[in-house]
């Protein structure tokens, strides 16, 4: 089993969020799992971390729709961070909009971390997959 010291979930939809996490519980061995309301919260949540020198999220799972700041708020303001090391965002959406996959194209292309971008439901394969090559 793949051990990860912290994940990040950063979802306005508990269901969406009970589920990953379920998934995640049966796939790999975390310490530590995070879940935030929406990108503010976890953006000034990461800050503080960073200041702090604590821990920062291996992998984060990210919604694209979610009020006050969206997914996309999230990651401009996430890859303006100076953190060293890859993180991998998985960006997981019910959007069907070539938009959005447009712009996550460009967000994958201009930073280090690894950003994914995958369709809800989200299955435990995919999960598997990207705690693997976390």
């Amino acid at each position: 089993m793949t051990k990860i010291k912290y994940i990040g979930i950063v979802d306005d939809d508990p269901i969406t969020v009970f589920g990953i996490r379920k998934m995640l519980n049966s796939t790999v061995e975390c310490e530590q799992i995070d879940t935030y309301k929406n990108g503010k919260i976890a953006f000034d949540d990461i800050c503080e971390k960073l200041k702090h020198n604590q821990t920062l999220p291996e992998i984060i799972f990210l919604d694209i729709n979610m009020p006050i700041m969206d997914g996309w708020q999230f990651l401009e303001a996430f890859l303006n961070l100076p953190i060293e090391h890859k993180v991998r965002i998985n960006i997981v959406t019910s959007s069907i909009d070539p938009y959005d996959v447009e712009k996550w194209k460009s967000y994958k292309n201009r930073t280090h971390h690894l950003i994914t971008f995958n369709n809800k439901p989200i299955r435990p394969q995919e999960i598997a997959q990207i705690t693997k090559v976390a």
